[in-house]
């Protein structure tokens, strides 16, 4: 039995299923110990069943604690001379006429910054070795320097290694984490590689504690009520936790701790505290992974996710499949490994509003997480969220929240948006609380709308030509109004919305995914063909050796290696230029790159001569899906029978009398117009009065949008 578990902001969501029925358990989550509420929703989920139970976890761990810069104390072991190379960095300025720019502090101080006098050459050929003495003395400093992990990277030893193995092999015994660079990112740009070894290094202690902590709780905790707190993690005699600590099966029960990583797929506990910088997007990528999964299935391969939980919103552009991205950045940090091309905004459910110095609306990014929450949620909170506004303006009924656990106080929310006018009374336009409601979400939502805007026109894409898949627990209140102002076709909201990142957190298949740096011509149309064969044998022999070094490291982890699927790509330019393109590795891979270029760029240069810049390898394990099956469509069905109560809703700055769905009772093939609010156990979805809503043979709602009369719908 495998269990997918999603933790958010606001909560933690488990999902497990069983041929095709899936079955979900919303939790709140618990900030300060996060195994506490994993826990919960996993003994709630595995009570009864059998034993032996994974726990496929999609975590925000490394995530917080990089945003936040809380990691460890770290380390950083480097070529002499290039020991502030952290700090130079590309000069890039974020704002580029902004004379007062203040940078964060690099991860690494000063005096934590030590150089090894050695040196590789750019073609790999070892010049300087580190001296045995040197060494003793850089263990001796690092033994004294309170560090908690170590990042260790020298210039171009993705092309030799052998000085980064010696100096490795003599920091081993400390005891602490050790990121070695051609371990985790074997490719060139110096810069880059240094600063994903060095968040590696910052990341390590806490997700290896955390991990550790992790399994443990769930292993001791699964026959019995949730624990209070969680078991202590081993440590080593330096109170640092180290990837030995976690990984192993839990006790009694003969599962494991699985974790989602950034690229899509899923890995062992042990790999990702040992590679914690592949984690850094874990959750949003759960929910990419099943919005491809749900494209596939229903047929439509062209489709923007938009996935907006309690804290941020997290939108992916998919043609035919997500793309993926080695150049990212994440608290103006780059990070160089493999991540889904995630955009995120903080709007969230639990965004919290406010007033600036110059008078106008601001929603988020700041928000109230799962303690204290939304003022609704009667859970401490006074500043006024996005769920409030919601509540107050009829979209969200207090009785059918969470189906009906947890009720919602909607005099709270009231009384709380009335004292925010009270404290801010320069909110100008703003007269009544219901006016407050409606700007607060067309503040949300014209944040949202930017971030659609990024992944699709500001890439080329025409929004129209896409259908928005639309998950988490607050993204059908928004999605109908997101696809008015982008013009987007068709709203598909799937089953189990509030928990569709948890559900793509156990869809994805185990990857594995290594990369080598390898500059070198690629042969022109009228070279000798002796030179083409001799190229084409050398980029075989290197992806067969990245090829058994990947199936060598899964069958490490205890997986069935020879069942991998082998995916080879290739990273090309144009001779000159500083930036690639990545393309399938096939005879005609020369001609894809130039389609590619084009595409990306809105030009090609067919006779100019190309460079191969890194060679990439991915390694699929497919895991098992759900069943579904399409159903009979029961056509011309209104619906009028899935109607639970009527309610007044405001729409368009007016009150509608509107009906409220229970989306258990929709059977496949009905139809109704807006407005109306269904509601479920996950999620509520808001249909529009310009918005027409039908249950496909999948039970999806898709909501399409219908030509209105008289003046526009928008807030």
């Amino acid at each position: 039995m495998r269990i997918g578990v999603d933790t958010g902001g606001t909560f933690t969501d488990c999902v497990v299923f069983d041929g095709a029925r899936v079955e979900i358990v919303k939790v709140f989550s618990t900030p300060e110990t996060a195994a506490r509420g994993i826990l919960e929703g996993v003994q709630r989920l595995a009570r009864g069943r059998a034993p032996g139970i994974d726990v496929v976890h999609g975590t925000t761990v490394g995530t917080n604690s990089l945003l936040e810069r809380r990691g460890a104390r770290v380390a950083l072991v480097t070529t002499a001379g290039f020991e502030d190379l952290i700090e130079i960095g590309r000069q890039a300025r974020p704002r580029l006429y902004d004379l007062n720019v203040r940078r964060d502090p690099p991860l690494v101080s000063p005096a934590l910054r030590l150089g090894v006098r050695e040196r590789t050459a750019a073609d790999g050929k070892s010049l300087l070795r580190p001296a045995p003495g040197e060494l003793r003395g850089l263990r001796l400093r690092l033994e004294r320097s309170r560090a908690e992990s170590v990042a260790l990277c020298f210039l171009f030893s993705f092309a030799n290694p052998a000085n980064e193995r010696r100096v490795a092999r003599a920091l081993r015994g400390l005891g602490l984490p050790l990121s070695v660079s051609h371990e985790i990112l074997p490719e060139f740009r110096e810069y880059e590689r240094l600063s994903t070894v060095v968040i590696n290094a910052y990341l390590a202690p806490r997700m290896g504690a955390y991990l550790s902590s992790l399994e443990q709780s769930v292993g001791e905790g699964l026959d019995g009520p949730p624990a209070g707190g969680t078991t202590a993690p081993k440590k080593n005699g330096r109170g640092v936790t180290c990837p030995d600590d976690v990984g192993k099966p839990l006790p009694d029960r003969g599962g494991r701790v699985y974790v989602m990583q950034s690229s899509g797929g899923i890995t062992t506990a042990r790999r990702a505290a040992v590679e914690p910088v592949r984690t850094i997007l874990s959750g949003p990528a759960g929910g990419v992974v099943a919005a491809a999964w749900l494209t596939e299935l229903i047929h439509a391969p062209r489709a923007i996710s938009f996935d907006m939980g309690g804290t941020s919103t997290d939108v992916c552009l998919i043609d035919g499949r997500p793309r993926v991205t080695h150049e990212t950045t994440l608290g103006g940090l780059p990070v160089a490994v493999p991540v889904l091309d995630v955009h995120s905004v903080g709007a969230g459910g639990g965004s919290l509003a406010r007033v600036d110095a110059g008078g106008a609306l601001r929603v988020g990014p700041e928000s109230a997480g799962a303690a204290p929450g939304p003022i609704c949620y009667a859970r401490g909170g006074t500043q006024p969220t996005v769920t409030d506004a919601h509540l107050l303006l009829g979209r969200l009924d207090p009785d059918y929240f969470l189906g009906g656990e947890f009720r919602l106080d909607a005099r709270a929310a009231e009384s709380g948006l009335v004292e925010f006018l009270r404290r801010n009374p320069r909110s100008a336009g703003l007269p009544n609380p219901q006016a407050l409601a409606r700007g607060i979400l067309a503040v949300s939502n014209a944040t949202m709308e930017k971030a659609l805007r990024v992944i699709s026109v500001e890439r080329g894409y025409d929004p129209r030509d896409f259908a928005l898949v639309c998950f988490g627990g607050a993204g059908g209140l928004h999605a109908a109004d997101l696809a008015r102002s982008m013009r987007l076709p068709q709203v598909v909201v799937p089953q189990n919305p509030g928990a569709f990142s948890a559900l793509g957190i156990l869809l994805s298949d185990v990857l594995k995914d290594v990369a080598h740096s390898l500059l070198c011509p690629v042969p022109e149309t009228g070279d000798p063909p002796a030179r083409m064969k001799a190229f084409w044998r050398q980029l075989d022999s290197r992806f067969a050796y990245l090829e058994r070094q990947a199936r060598g490291e899964l069958a490490r982890e205890g997986f069935a290696r020879q069942r991998a699927e082998a995916e080879r790509r290739i990273d090309l330019r144009y001779a000159g230029q500083s930036y690639e393109l990545s393309v399938p590795f096939t005879r005609t891979f020369v001609d894809q790159f130039h389609r590619e270029h084009e595409k990306a760029y809105g030009y090609a240069h067919a006779g100019r001569p190309l460079e191969v810049v890194s060679l990439r390898l991915r390694l699929t394990l497919r895991t098992p899906k759900p069943a579904l099956r399409p159903e009979r469509l029961r056509l011309r069905q209104k619906g009028e029978a899935a109607v639970v109560k009527r309610k007044t809703v405001w729409f368009a700055g007016r009150i509608w009398k509107t009906p409220l769905y229970a989306r258990e009772r929709l059977e496949p093939g009905m139809q109704f117009s807006g407005p109306a609010v269904i509601v479920e156990y996950s999620s509520t979805t808001v249909v529009p009065p310009d918005f027409v809503c039908w249950v496909d043979e999948f039970r999806n709602l898709v909501l399409r949008p219908r030509a209105s009369r008289g003046r526009s719908l928008a807030f």
